[in-house]
């Protein structure tokens, strides 16, 4: 009988190959998305599980308070006391590992390259995190200072087929280290993934750190420390215990200004978004997004699919009829039009796969992952396809199944059908949800393309072009020499250093004072820090709102003068820039007179607000380098710096970036978003268009002899397309009241991540709604306009 049901299924597809070929194509499209966002969304659940005590590995984390109590620093990295003194206070932890991450110069032989992931590691790290060592001892190989382990893909970059063991390597043209392992890289889902690995212990030397300095510096806050609980241990028991442990450690009220926590390494990817993460992390809230739109795009599939079937089904009306009448039971017939659904539905989904296949590489490219086909094959990923593709098959056949097996074997025969079809509330909900989906995907797309065009042309306050970004040069003299080499080329405008550069975080802070009568006063303010030379202001262009900028001419400047922002003026009470000229003003340890006020400026990513910003030359600690290429000759001003580079440092490689490009990264997951969000609604759009088309084939061909009998009486083609239209008409307008509230409800949440966003007009909701019905008309006019232009004759002759 089974064999039957699907070789009578076969002759109806074959028999009616264009809607077959239309229902092939929506659910295979349908598929193929859900397919591919739940590779993306088991890529993004997997991070860091690989670990075998993923579930029992937490990481410490610290947040400043400002004296009010209010937030002004939330760290994913902590001060390096903290490690070693947990695992003394607290001995039901069973391990405490520290990781530093620096960037070096790493040398061996004539090959030598500028790498970013190198990581200081204590010696139990194989004992907390389940990395393969594939050459020397995981106990040992961290052991002793000045040791290095290389990654496998390193080791064959500066080893070739050499035995790296044993091996002598220079780091930034100073020290020596010896090779002593080789361990597998981490996977991509891993919220890390280290390169090299140095002892720990190599930190102790005063050339590196100093061991005083790991023991009691608590300002340093740049370690990343995890712990290891025991099986089913309550972190909360240690959270709660971490005040009194401050206290006790740094000072008396330590814990009224310093707060610890902790959080389960699975869930930093996808939760945690603190000032200073190890790696950028993903968002459960686009785990989420990704999920609802891979249902609502197979949600439509189906839909589409039901819309098609109850088009054909006063085609197919008389053969129920038939069956019913020579005695076929309705069970028998609702696993008739089943069959058919899930022959159809195992069709689309051959062909799904092959559209995964095709479309990976693109997935990849836009969510710099590494998906690949494999993980389609895994048996869990297996389980969930079937699960899907019955799921849809019986989703899609169900509706009507259940519908067209219901009819009176008389009424069937006797074509008294139309009537039951014309009044289905469930096929107009079904269009209603369809659009509705559409209608929220367009308003959405908008508003993501209008914020992101906002963010791109907004005013930062400084000039982001034209700025090439090179490594840090340390030593002064050598900085100077470099720099009146560059300024002798005509293609380079400006050089300077800083401590930070704009698209960057401000993450540094002292305690300020200001003059309140005769004494010096501390604030509430958390003032960022950004320690510059004179040449800042100039090279980003940044405009002075009062004062002057730091001059040569002016030794002072060097070790007392401040430049406050207007943002820090107005918060530390004074109406207007100018009136913070020449004031006493306490920074830390230095002391001096604000000299300057600029105009605010967007240092960070219009996430966040602009912050208070005090700019000073004592700070020292000059990591950044920026140069600015005079008009628009980036070949030359490149060309300067590279002979530049080379003929004074000619041990290290000549790397650089474009600030305007780092610029660009702080918005890229938007920017992704914003592209997905305009697949995603060109793909529900087209699959809606499949649907309605069959909608209004369906409507057509039941009220053919009426339009027979209009055309007859009179009725001109515009009537009888006015008329045919109305109905799709008013569903759509339905869709889009029902759609607009929540679109702008979701994307005012979305909004609220921008410190500086648009304001939704309601033209953009307008805008969405024309373009819905637009899309509707025009699906539906080709079948009006066909059937109004048909012959009556024929409409009134048939039976």
């Amino acid at each position: 009988m089974l064999k039957n049901y699907f070789k009578i299924a076969w002759r109806n597809l074959a028999r009616n190959r264009f809607f077959s070929g239309i229902n092939i194509a929506g659910l295979a499209i349908g598929l193929a998305c859900a397919l591919m966002l739940t590779l993306y969304v088991k890529d993004e659940l997997s991070y860091d599980r690989h670990h075998a005590n993923a579930d029992r590995i937490y990481r410490l984390s610290r947040t400043f308070l400002s004296n009010e109590g209010s937030v002004s620093l939330r760290l994913g990295v902590v001060a390096p006391p903290f490690g070693p003194l947990i695992r003394q206070d607290f001995p039901e932890v069973e391990e405490v590992v520290r990781l530093i991450e620096t960037d070096a110069l790493v040398r061996y032989g004539d090959h030598f390259f500028e790498e970013k992931d190198v990581f200081a590691a204590e010696q139990n790290l194989f004992r907390v995190f389940s990395i393969k060592v594939l050459q020397g001892s995981p106990d040992k190989a961290l052991e002793n200072p000045f040791s290095i382990m290389f990654s496998r893909p390193m080791a064959e970059k500066y080893f070739g087929k050499e035995n790296p063991i044993g091996k002598t390597v220079r780091l930034d043209n100073q020290l020596d280290y010896t090779v002593t392992g080789v361990f597998e890289p981490l996977p991509a889902q891993s919220t890390f993934h280290p390169g090299f690995l140095i002892s720990f212990s190599t930190l102790n030397d005063e050339r590196v750190y100093g061991r005083e300095q790991l023991r009691t510096n608590w300002g340093n806050n740049t370690f990343s420390t995890f712990l290891l609980l025991p099986p089913h241990y309550n972190p909360e028991k240690l959270v709660r215990a971490f005040p009194a442990f401050q206290n006790k450690h740094i000072e008396p009220n330590a814990s009224k200004w310093s707060v610890l926590n902790l959080m389960k390494l699975t869930d930093i990817h996808l939760h945690s978004h603190l000032d200073a993460e190890m790696e950028a992390n993903g968002d459960i809230r686009y785990v989420y997004f990704f999920s609802i739109i891979g249902i609502f795009i197979l949600a439509i599939a189906c839909i589409n699919y039901m819309n098609l079937a109850t088009a054909r089904s006063a085609k197919r009306a008389k053969e129920v009829g038939m069956r019913k009448a020579v005695g076929a039971m309705r069970s028998q017939l609702i696993r008739q039009f089943l069959s058919e659904s899930f022959l159809l539905i195992f069709i689309a989904l051959a062909a799904a796969v092959i559209i995964v296949m095709l479309c990976l590489p693109f997935l990849n490219e836009l969510s710099q992952k590494e998906l690949t086909i494999r993980d389609l094959l895994t048996p869990g990923f297996i389980i969930a396809i079937v699960c899907i593709t019955l799921f849809t098959g019986l989703l899609a056949g169900s509706y009507p199944a259940f519908v067209l097996t219901a009819f009176q074997p008389v009424n069937a025969l006797k074509g008294r059908i139309a009537s039951t079809f014309k009044k289905a509330r469930i096929r107009q909900a079904l269009v209603i949800m369809q659009f509705a989906i559409v209608v929220a995907l367009i308003i959405s797309t908008m508003v993501i393309r209008h914020q992101m065009k906002y963010v791109q042309d907004y005013k930062l306050g400084y000039s982001k072009d034209q700025v090439v970004l090179l490594p840090a040069i340390g030593d002064s003299a050598a900085y100077e020499g470099f720099k009146q080499q560059l300024r002798q080329s005509s293609s380079i405008a400006d050089v300077t250093r800083s401590s930070r550069i704009p698209s960057g975080r401000l993450l540094d802070s002292w305690d300020a004072h200001i003059m309140k009568g005769d004494t010096m006063t501390p604030t509430d303010i958390n003032i960022k820090s950004l320690s510059v030379d004179e040449d800042f202001i100039p090279t980003y262009r940044i405009s002075m709102a009062a004062g002057r900028n730091f001059s040569r001419n002016h030794p002072t400047d060097r070790t007392s003068g401040f430049i406050l922002n207007e943002t820090a003026t107005r918060l530390l009470g004074w109406k207007v820039p100018a009136d913070a000229i020449g004031k006493h003003f306490k920074y830390g340890s230095i002391s001096g007179q604000v000299i300057g006020v600029t105009a605010d400026y967007r240092f960070e990513s219009l996430h966040q607000q602009v912050p208070p910003i005090v700019m000073f030359m004592n700070g020292g600690n000059f990591r950044q380098l920026s140069v600015r290429v005079a008009g628009r000759d980036i070949q030359g001003g490149l060309a300067a710096m590279t002979a530049a580079w080379e003929s004074r440092f000619p041990d290290r490689p000549f790397t650089y970036q474009f600030l305007d490009q780092r610029f660009k990264k702080l918005y890229a997951r938007e920017q992704t978003q914003q592209l997905l969000f305009s697949i995603f609604s060109g793909i529900a759009i087209f699959i809606s268009c499949l649907g309605l088309l069959g909608l209004s084939m369906f409507m057509a061909e039941i009220r053919m002899k009426e339009i027979g009998v209009r055309k007859v009486l009179g009725a001109s083609v515009y009537n009888l397309v006015a008329l045919l239209s109305r109905d799709f008409l008013k569903l759509v307008l339905i869709a889009i009241l029902v759609a607009s509230p929540i679109a702008w409800y979701v994307m005012d949440k979305w909004l609220e991540g921008f410190a500086y966003r648009i304001t939704m007009q309601w033209w953009m909701f307008g805008l969405a709604g024309l373009l819905a019905v637009a899309i509707a008309l025009l699906t539906v006019s080709y079948q009006s306009v066909k059937a109004a232009l048909a012959n009556p004759v024929k409409a009134l002759t048939l039976e």
